[in-house]
């Protein structure tokens, strides 16, 4: 069964991009519709996508100092109007209850957009001296935001995320705690997604309802636009003054703490799926894959080869690899296209001549190569080849990321460069209406500002560059 099998099961990625990514998600078992509209149910294959991804950042938050905890979905309506740009900024998608135990509400709740409201409640009544400063804390929750227009793990109206709240005694520490933990999501990207990034500072229109300062993480996608992959936010004190979040200082004076906040949601496996896919489905980066490597039996009836694949499968298992023996009754080119469409890394094919001649044959997923290892040492070898297939992952991305990025001087030149499929940095004099304009006219949007480049003409309106910023199409 050759590429072509794939053409009923799987729209053409280059003519429906849209399509292609619609079918890997549901046909690979990743997810599934929810009855209500809008909603996913994620299944085993994808939550197990997820499980990896929180390991992976659970361990590098806890390296920061940071401890995990959980609070209320409900939020009382109240604490949303005491931010004034914050309800601004979340009214349009919050859903609300009104009616509970049979009764009307005194007060409606917010099923919760994000946590800043309630954290900062919470806050309020924890912290009172400067002794108990930083405070950082972490949760895994789900989270609501009434999407009109969705797409699995793209924009859905609940998703798992993660969000970091943590509050400081200076301006100083909140900041440079809001840059750090953006290095730390662009190390996480780039070495455990594959999938290079480019951070910077959002402009006010695109920044977090509330923030000082939102500052976000790009990543390109195979057909050209960004996906944001993660965000965060210096908050300053606009939290703490709302929920009066004080602490009594050494020069025994009472003082606002200063917050900060970030967050990553199940859109990052959107963003594996559409960085890395190829025709034939997923291509997973090893260090998230469910499955790191799956043996295939070839001539599985014959002597000894069903008994070689379950030692191959015993040897791995106890170098630490995620491994599945495929002893199922298909054939093995059904099992070939099945573990290819799932986005298997490694591939291992074993047979009677195999067998004979102390070797294994592995199919890398990311490149379809094809070579023949020995079976002495195999353990180490995946363990080295999943490493290689990381890396090459993220630098044939980085390559092509990097194929396109273009420059622009004009309106015209956004547009051209957007149409294309490409990231466009152009200048920008800091006006909120040619940014608009830039929208109107080319339906891209100011991702991020690029830092330590300056452009020396607004694109739109050609007077003096206060910044160079990318601007792309966006999910």
């Amino acid at each position: 069964m050759g590429k072509e099998n794939f053409v009923e099961q799987i729209a053409d990625i280059e003519k429906d991009f849209p399509q292609w990514y619609t079918d890997v998600v549901i046909k690979t078992k990743l997810v599934d519709y929810g009855p209500v509209k809008g909603t996913m149910v994620i299944r085993p294959y994808g939550y197990a996508v997820w499980e990896n991804i929180q390991s992976e950042l659970n361990a590098r938050f806890k390296e920061c100092g940071y401890e995990n905890a959980y609070f209320p979905l409900l939020i009382p309506m109240s604490f949303f109007t005491k931010e004034a740009e914050h309800v601004e900024g979340f009214a349009p998608e919050v859903a609300v209850v009104t009616h509970a135990g049979g009764e009307e509400l005194s007060e409606p709740l917010a099923i919760r957009p994000t946590s800043e409201t309630i954290i900062g409640n919470m806050y309020s009544k924890w912290l009172q001296s400067y002794r108990e400063l930083p405070i950082k804390i972490n949760q895994w929750a789900n989270v609501m935001r009434w999407e009109k227009t969705t797409r699995p793990f793209l924009r859905t109206s609940e998703f798992l995320w993660h969000e970091g709240h943590s509050a400081f005694a200076t301006a100083e520490e909140a900041e440079a705690e809001t840059m750090k933990m953006l290095d730390v999501y662009k190390e996480f990207a780039e070495n455990v997604l594959a999938i290079p990034v480019i951070c910077g500072r959002k402009t006010e229109k695109e920044k977090f309802a509330g923030a000082v300062a939102t500052y976000g993480m790009e990543a390109m996608m195979k057909d050209g636009k960004s996906l944001q992959s993660g965000t965060t936010h210096f908050l300053g004190q606009n939290f703490a003054k709302a929920f009066d979040i004080k602490f009594l200082d050494k020069d025994g004076a009472q003082k606002y703490a200063h917050t900060m906040s970030f967050g990553v949601s199940t859109r990052l496996i959107g963003a594996l799926i559409m960085a890395h896919g190829d025709g034939r489905g997923l291509v997973l980066p090893p260090p998230v894959a469910p499955v790191q490597a799956v043996i295939i039996p070839i001539a599985a009836k014959k002597g000894g080869v069903v008994e070689a694949c379950k030692a191959v499968k015993e040897k791995l298992e106890k170098a630490g690899v995620r491994v599945k023996f495929d002893d199922t009754d298909s054939s093995p080119g059904w099992k070939f296209n099945e573990w290819e469409m799932k986005g298997v890394p490694l591939r291992i094919e074993l047979g009677p001549r195999d067998i004979e001649e102390g070797k294994a044959l592995i199919c890398r997923r990311d490149t379809l190569e094809k070579t023949a290892y020995p079976l002495d040492g195999l353990d180490k070898t995946v363990k080295q080849l999943l490493e290689v297939v990381r890396k090459d992952m993220l630098e044939t991305a980085r390559k092509r990321r990097d194929g396109r990025i273009v420059y622009a001087e004009d309106l015209d030149g956004i547009l051209n460069g957007v149409e294309s499929g490409n990231f466009v940095k152009a200048g920008w004099c800091g006006c909120r209406a040619c940014e608009d304009e830039v929208k109107a006219k080319t339906a891209a949007t100011a991702r991020v500002f690029a830092e330590g480049e300056t452009s020396k003409k607004c694109a739109v309106c050609g007077k003096k560059a206060e910044h160079t910023v990318i601007f792309a199409r966006a999910y």
